[in-house]
């Protein structure tokens, strides 16, 4: 991807899309432009069908710190507007943030978040909008919003209670501690520890690796079904399941995955077609 963005630093390889955020002078806050180069690169990757998994990454001591405050001054939600329209205006501001970051989740491709030092804040609502977690051993979360006199409302509560115990998540809601990584490992907010934060990149790198040689358009059928089946009753996500390989499963995928097993070679699978941008 040639575009040069303010936040991120954006490379493709190997069908992995590595999106890493690129200003740890200032712990990578999410300033103005964060909100809306995140969400152009994730559908511009997705739309194009050429990446098969996405690692979600930082640079220097801490993974973010979270939004830049900037973000409601430059649209007036701190007082530059009238009262009586100033709610709506935070009511439109919230819901762009959501949007950055629920992209993550409506994406065809698994997204993987690798997380060194400090996740603060909107940090926390990106990464439970990501596949999976993986952490240094230096690495926190902490829910600051509550530190600040704030609820937070980006994506933190409705996804953070369904991936750790609720009563975890509340401890970190109503006391905006920090929670060390071991901890988290052990509540199932991370899906690993690494020593350091080069360490982690390459241990994440390898398990997108692995994700990357199987076939996409069965990693987008488990990527749906999983969202699906999280929010939905068990008997409804049997019956969606079963209405989806109705309609998308593919004899073909299944018959190359075999014959390169016994092969003993890579399979060659089907990629996901570029989404379709009209009707021409």
């Amino acid at each position: 991807m040639a575009k040069e963005y303010e936040c991120f630093e954006v490379t493709l390889e190997s069908g992995i899309a590595h999106l890493q955020m690129c200003r740890p002078e200032k712990r990578n806050t999410m300033i103005p432009s964060f909100w809306t180069e995140l969400p152009e690169i994730v559908r511009e990757i997705d739309d194009s069908g050429e990446a098969r998994v996405m690692v979600l990454s930082s640079t220097g001591p801490h993974f973010t710190a979270g939004m830049d405050l900037a973000v409601f001054a430059s649209d007036g939600v701190d007082g530059g507007v009238p009262k009586a329209v100033r709610g709506v205006r935070m009511y439109d501001t919230v819901h762009l943030l959501q949007e950055t970051f629920s992209c993550l989740e409506r994406c065809r491709i698994p997204v993987l978040a690798a997380v060194q030092g400090g996740c603060i804040g909107g940090g926390v609502d990106m990464v439970t909008a990501c596949d999976m977690r993986y952490a240094s051993e230096d690495a926190f979360f902490c829910v600051q919003e509550i530190n600040i006199g704030m609820t937070a409302d980006v994506g933190t509560f409705p996804r953070l209670a369904k991936i750790i115990p609720d009563g975890i998540a509340r401890e970190m809601a109503y006391i905006g501690a920090r929670l060390p990584a071991a901890r988290a490992r052990e509540v199932g907010l991370v899906n690993d520890l690494y020593a350091d934060a080069e360490a982690l990149l390459v241990g994440v790198m390898e398990t997108a690796a692995e994700i990357a040689s199987k076939s996409p358009l069965a990693i987008y059928g488990s990527k749906r079904m999983l969202n699906y089946a999280r929010d939905h009753s068990t008997a409804d996500a049997l019956d969606y399941i079963g209405i989806w390989n109705a309609s998308m499963f593919q004899p073909t995928e299944m018959a190359e995955a075999f014959s390169a097993k016994q092969e003993k070679r890579a399979a060659k699978f089907t990629g996901l077609p570029p989404k379709r941008k009209g009707l021409g």
